[in-house]
């Protein structure tokens, strides 16, 4: 259990941050700017239980556990002095995702165009939530082009976005409450006044 007595440490007053492993890196790094933008999903996330009922919550709150999880597996470099006995995301992680999704997906309406976001409130910060969960995915390939990466945390950042979307989709009435995409609606809309 992490026990934190003191909040401010100065350790990142000249722009470095430790790693799980005691490494130093600089706070732009793309390791931490991984794990950075997993945290701000997390948060995003929070926003979205706000106002979820408590089905939606349950999943959630397992999501964010699982955040937590991929926040210290990314913090913890695989080659580094502490990887033997690191958390990590596993497989069985990955799956419940995969099985959630087709769950959610065998209610939902057909998709017919793409679905801009929004809908209810709490789809919405779902749809927000996907947009971190992908940026955050940028950063992890981008991470993984230069060292080891637990593939099974690839895996799992892959599909939370699609669980995210699928979702929003189901918190949107199972898809009647989305807004659908109307290529070139507004193309030819006279702006003069």
């Amino acid at each position: 259990m992490v026990k934190l007595n003191r909040i401010y440490t100065r350790g990142g007053d000249q722009g470095e941050t430790s790693l799980g492993d005691g490494t130093r890196l600089e706070k732009h790094n793309v390791r931490v700017a991984a794990y950075g933008t997993v945290d701000e999903a997390n948060a995003t996330i929070g926003l979205a239980r706000t106002v979820a009922g408590q089905d939606i919550g349950e999943v959630l709150d397992r999501i964010q556990n699982d955040l937590f999880d991929l926040g210290a597996d990314l913090c913890t470099p695989q080659s580094g002095s502490k990887a033997k006995g690191a958390l990590r995301i596993t497989p069985a992680q990955v799956k419940r995702l995969e099985d959630e999704i087709d769950h959610l997906n065998e209610k939902l309406e057909p998709l017919t165009s793409f679905i801009l976001p929004g809908g209810k409130s709490c789809a919405a910060y779902l749809h927000l939530a996907r947009t971190v969960v992908r940026r955050a995915e940028r950063f992890m390939t981008a991470l993984a082009q230069e060292e080891p990466v637990n593939a099974a945390a690839l895996e799992y950042i892959n599909r939370l976005s699609d669980h995210l979307f699928v979702l929003a989709r189901t918190v949107n009435d199972n898809g009647a409450s989305d807004i659908l995409w109307q290529p070139g609606k507004h193309g030819d809309a006279d702006i003069s006044g």
